[in-house]
């Protein structure tokens, strides 16, 4: 399944299609986000609802744009607590296409009684992927290369001139997973462990109870900063994680250790990490994610201070939230918000429980 159903999000928001005097009215406010390629398929979608489009926008046309509907369909778009209050009565459901929905005021939709789904496990063997592939692009050093090429530094071509870079094996280095293994850490620990490396997961209440047989050591936070050559903060973003790479890990890290973040930009402290990587105190990072943490993330200002350390540092990689969007994870998110619709219809359980605005799993 797409979604995992085990109870209402808002009783009092359970429909049933006797509640419609034809299929309710659906509409997707930025449909370019998944679909930038016009390659998805958005029959589940259609199939339960008179569904309406548009490629993207503006906040201040989200209420419009919702006026008459049943659903809103969304993709990481910032719902604010204010355009929620505005929406009008007729709006039940809010759609997420994706797992985050930090872009949702959670209150807003319990006082205004209009109910929340989101797909945990569209994007786990995407992200799984991504992950690995910049473990072994660091471990390799070939960004670096790549860079000087691009360049015109064709010195990398000649063989065995690898110089001062790094370029070693994976199989028995350790990846610390903080914040226990939820669907994505547990895809990423599994693949890690398949090519034969260690995988430490911090002692978290999160870590399922069940992984702890499978090859996966429980670690304390400390111990898993300390003996990580790779570390992958694996949290939702929230007053308790914003920041919780800061300047004290990056001292506790091996200097040869690697930071790969492509969960929340601002879950590492941009200025500690730029910070460790001139002070050599950890080997290089991949970050897939920054700025302040909405999703999509705005592009990079011109004069970010990554864009330097990117040209200062060899062993930094910087993609824009590349990690989601292979074409198979996109058409799954697609069609489990078709689930999640149709089965929000019927009046069936839905996978976000208000009362605590977590999902449950």
């Amino acid at each position: 399944m797409f979604s995992r159903v085990l109870r209402s999000s808002l009783s009092s928001s359970r429909l049933s299609y006797r509640s419609f005097a034809s299929k309710p009215k659906c509409v997707m406010l930025n449909a370019a986000r998944l679909d930038f390629d016009g390659r998805m398929d958005w029959k589940k979608v259609t199939d339960v609802t008179e569904f309406t489009s548009y490629d993207i926008s503006a906040t201040e046309e989200i209420v419009p744009r919702a006026q008459n509907m049943d659903i809103v369909m969304n993709k990481e778009f910032p719902i604010p607590g204010d355009i929620i209050r505005a929406l009008p009565p007729s709006v039940k459901l809010i759609a997420e296409a994706g797992t985050g929905y930090n872009n949702i005021d959670l209150d807003a939709c319990r006082e205004k009684g209009i109910a929340i789904c989101n797909v945990p496990e569209y994007t786990t063997e995407a992200m799984g992927d991504y992950a690995i592939t910049l473990v072994m692009a660091l471990s390799c050093s070939l960004a670096p290369q790549m860079k000087a090429l691009a360049k015109g530094d064709r010195r990398y071509m000649q063989q065995c001139h690898l110089g001062h870079l790094d370029h070693f094996e994976i199989r028995g280095k350790t990846y610390g997973i903080i914040g226990g293994l939820g669907y994505i850490a547990s895809n990423i620990s599994k693949k890690a462990l398949n090519l034969g490396m260690k995988v430490i997961v911090s002692d978290m209440p999160s870590t399922p109870l069940g992984m702890r047989d499978s090859g996966v050591e429980v670690v304390s936070f400390d111990d898993l900063l300390k003996q990580s050559d790779f570390i992958s903060p694996m949290v939702p973003l929230n007053k308790h994680t914003k920041g919780l790479l800061n300047a004290d890990c990056f001292d506790k890290m091996k200097p040869t250790a690697y930071v790969i973040n492509t969960a929340r930009g601002p879950i590492v402290d941009q200025e500690a990490i730029i910070d460790a990587l001139r002070k050599k105190k950890i080997a290089g990072a991949a970050l897939d994610v920054f700025g302040e943490g909405s999703a999509p993330p705005p592009p990079l200002p011109e004069d970010s201070p990554l864009y330097d350390v990117f040209d200062e540092f060899e062993n930094v990689i910087l993609t824009p939230h590349i990690g989601w969007q292979r074409v198979e994870a996109r058409q799954r998110v697609v069609d489990g918000c078709g689930d999640n619709i149709a089965k929000f219809v019927r009046g069936e359980a839905m996978n976000i429980d208000m009362t605590t605005g977590l999902p449950i799993r």
